[in-house]
Formats: structure tokens, C-alpha cells, sequence
């Protein structure tokens, strides 16, 4: 196949490249290389990606509507990884007019290039934040998403939306991923485990919110991409039986449906600390603070669609996949 990812220089999109070069599929890849964190880690990832054959990489913003029309006409994709976004809940509350561009907007250009050059699947990252208000767990894609807590959970949302819109209008088949709490290593240094790791090391105090009363369905890397590529080789297509009378929110009358892809094995997040301090060697000075605006208690995911719909499910426990991250850290920055 030939396969656009966008975001190829982020955390899962430059594994997810490795994965599908691994297979022999033709990726093209772009990236705006933005500031949000760290550009040198950025440009390692793309390094490494650089060197292998069968990838081609273009600096391109999704928000440059002209260059991504001209990316589309000429790129002929098999298939459409969209996993370029403004990241992080925290930092919406900052920053919201980086949301709009990139995830509303930006998305709107992968849609438009979809549609025009009849892309045939694009596969796009949501996320478990667009659960937003909801506490019954685990969380489920049948239910109801209509109470987000951030803008960043907003536009994902809205992705979704925007997504069956151009399935219903075009029949372009479209697939949305929620994923939970994504880790490994080439994480992105503004997540938990990045921080908490540089932390400890450095002898500071870490930062731990909710007096460390949270929960989260901590999903090692390889499996999120080991999901994605599943699911990019089984396009979305009409449910069955859908009736408009008792709606569905997690399938369509459309080529058009969301899964969710966490490891369904909730982790208490001073249990995930204690994981950490256990592969490094060395204790955790701990400082408890108060919930952040935007965060939510506890996350688990339901993966039994995603295990029905493509035959597999996330299994690799934290104390396994914190060592790797681990492991990876220490000879990164020496």
C-alpha cells in the first residue's frame, strides 16, 4: 500500500512508520516540526526514518490548504494515517486557537484531499478525553460523548463529527481511534512519564495532580500502532441494521466508525510511579497537588469492538513497557 502519515515526526506517528516500512508499504510522511516540545527529538525520529528505504518525508502544515491539495493530487494514497494534532489537554486551556487550526481546520484539509483524489480509508487519531463528563466505566463507544471537559476533547469530537459528515456526503470510508493514554519510548516529553522520569533523575520533586487519586488505562506504543495498522487493512464499512430510531454512536448507516484502543488494565497512577521508580533505581520526592482544569479521574476503555472488528486487543502490562521506555531514555540522553 501506499500510505500518507501525517504527523510522521511525532511519538506514534513516527513508530507507526516504522511499522507499516516493516511490511513493505510505500510511506510518505509529513509534519509542520512545530515547537511544542522539543524539535531535536523530532528530527531524531524523522533521522531514523530517513534512513529507511521506501519513505519519503515533506515538511507541510495540514493547515496550508493550497499545499495539501497539491500533496493529495499527486500522492495517489492507498490510504490516510492522520495522526498530526495539537496535543495536550493542559495546554488547550493556554492556547486554544492552536486547537482550531490544527484539528479543526487542518483536519478539514485531510478530509478535502481525502474526498478529491478518493482516498480509499482514512484512519484518524481521537481520544479517550472526547469521554469528556462520562463515569461509567469502562468507557464504551456506544455511549454518549457529548460533555467534553477541554477544547482539546472538543475538536476531537468535532473530528469525529466532520468524519462521518464527508462518509455520509462522499462515502469516503472513515475509522476514528480513541486512544488512551499512550506511552513508550520517543514519547513526547510533555506527558507524564517523560516528565516523571526527567524528574527522579534530576533529584526534583514530581508533579503528581489529584493528590494522586487517578486512574488510567496506560497503552504501550507498539500496540496502539499494532491497532492502527489492523485497522487501516479493514475499512469502515455500513453497519448492519443501524436504525435512526435508537442511534448507534459508535457506527453508521455510513462507511463510518469509532473504536477504542486502551489496554484495559487501569493502573493507579502512584502504581505507575512505583513501576518507574523500580527501572530507575531511585525514589520519587512526590508532590501532591490538586486536580487540573480539564483532567478527569480515571479512564478504562472497552476494546471488545476493536478485538470483534480486527482480531486484537492491547495486552502489554506497565511494568513491561515502563522498562522499555526506560531503557530507551537512558540511552537517548546518555
Amino acid at each position: 500500500m501506499k500510505v500518507l502519515v501525517t504527523g510522521a515526526a511525532g511519538f506514534i506517528g513516527s513508530t507507526l512508520a516504522h511499522r507499516l516500512l516493516d511490511r513493505s508499504d510505500e510511506v510518505v510522511g509529513i509534519d509542520n516540526l512545530n515547537d511544542y516540545y522539543d524539535v531535536r527529538l523530532k528530527e531524531a525520529r524523522l533521522e531514523r526514518l530517513r534512513a529507511r528505504a521506501g519513505f519519503v518525508f515533506q515538511k507541510l502544515d495540514i493547515v496550508e490548504r493550497k499545499a495539501m491539495s497539491e500533496l493529495f493530487a499527486a500522492g495517489k494514497f492507498d490510504a490516510v494515517a492522520h495522526l498530526a494534532a495539537q496535543a495536550g489537554v493542559r495546554y488547550s486551556i493556554e492556547n486554544p486557537l492552536a486547537y482550531i487550526d490544527s484539528n479543526v481546520v487542518g483536519f478539514m484539509n485531510v478530509l478535502e484531499g481525502c474526498r478529491h483524489s478518493r482516498v480509499g480509508h482514512l484512519v484518524f487519531a481521537s481520544s479517550s478525553s472526547v469521554y469528556g463528563a462520562n463515569t461509567r466505566l469502562p468507557f464504551s463507544e456506544h455511549d454518549n460523548v457529548d460533555h467534553p471537559v477541554s477544547l482539546y476533547a472538543a475538536t476531537k469530537k468535532a473530528n469525529e463529527l466532520m468524519a462521518h459528515t464527508y462518509a455520509h456526503l462522499y462515502a469516503l470510508p472513515c475509522t476514528g481511534l480513541r486512544f488512551f493514554t499512550v506511552y513508550g519510548p520517543w514519547g513526547r516529553p510533555d506527558m507524564a512519564l517523560f516528565k516523571f522520569t526527567e524528574g527522579i533523575l534530576a533529584g526534583r520533586p514530581i508533579p503528581v495532580f489529584n493528590r494522586g487519586e487517578m486512574v488510567r488505562d496506560f497503552t504501550y506504543v507498539d500496540d496502539i500502532v499494532e491497532g492502527i495498522v489492523r485497522v487501516i487493512g479493514s475499512p469502515a464499512a455500513p453497519a448492519p441494521g443501524w436504525s435512526g430510531d435508537q442511534p448507534d454512536p459508535a457506527t453508521s448507516y455510513a462507511p463510518w466508525r469509532v473504536f477504542n484502543i486502551g489496554n484495559s488494565q487501569p493502573v493507579k497512577l502512584m502504581r505507575y510511579i512505583e513501576v518507574l521508580e523500580q527501572c530507575l533505581g531511585r525514589k520519587a520526592i512526590v508532590e501532591l497537588l490538586p486536580m487540573q482544569p480539564g483532567d478527569v479521574r480515571a479512564t478504562i476503555a472497552d476494546v471488545s469492538d476493536l478485538e470483534q472488528g480486527v482480531g486484537f486487543r492491547p495486552r502489554t502490562e506497565v511494568e513491561v513497557g515502563v522498562a522499555k521506555f526506560v531503557a530507551w531514555y537512558r540511552s537517548y540522553y546518555q
